[in-house]
């Protein structure tokens, strides 16, 4: 009744970009480097969806090569990746996902962005958890160069037991 899935992603910093985490754009002189708008965490949060599924990852369902997805608001491909979950007959129990980027100081951006997570995860605010940290200054994300993001999610079956919410 229960499955867990894990997403990891990475964006290279360069300039010319917008910055979007989270679905909220974020001034900085740098974004992120991909071919939809590279929001880093969104991406991550879609391959744990989608490793919570056993469905592959956000590669395999929104390809690089699909003309189609260039640009396009991460957003957008979560809503679909929650159109798959529920297709499959499972809802997010809850999701904890962490930022990992040396700068800019995310902590005025987090609500929003976990607004925009719930919303497109067709949960309450609750049952999502954003967080950033730095490495201070060590790799890639310490010398500027990328961000990256790591997500966790819980799927729960639904009509399932509801024993867990809080």
């Amino acid at each position: 009744m229960m499955r867990i899935g894990h997403g990891y992603d990475v964006h290279r910093l360069v300039e010319g970009r917008k910055l979007i985490l989270g679905g909220v754009e974020i001034p900085h002189p740098f974004g992120l480097l991909g071919h939809s708008d590279a929001d880093v965490l969104l991406h991550a949060i879609c391959d744990a969806l989608l490793g919570a599924l056993a469905a592959g990852d956000i590669g395999r369902h929104f390809p690089d090569s699909d003309p189609a997805y260039g640009g396009v608001s991460s957003l957008k491909l979560l809503r679909e990746v929650i159109s798959l979950t529920a297709a499959r007959g499972y809802g997010v129990q809850n999701l904890d996902a962490t930022v990992v980027a040396q700068s800019p100081r995310l902590a005025p951006f987090i609500r929003d962005m976990v607004e925009n997570i719930a919303t497109a995860c067709q949960v309450d605010v609750e049952r999502v958890n954003v967080k950033a940290t730095t490495t201070e200054e060590l790799g890639f994300e310490g010398r500027r160069e990328g961000i990256s993001a790591h997500a966790v999610v819980l799927l729960r079956k639904n009509g399932a037991n509801q024993e867990f919410e809080a």
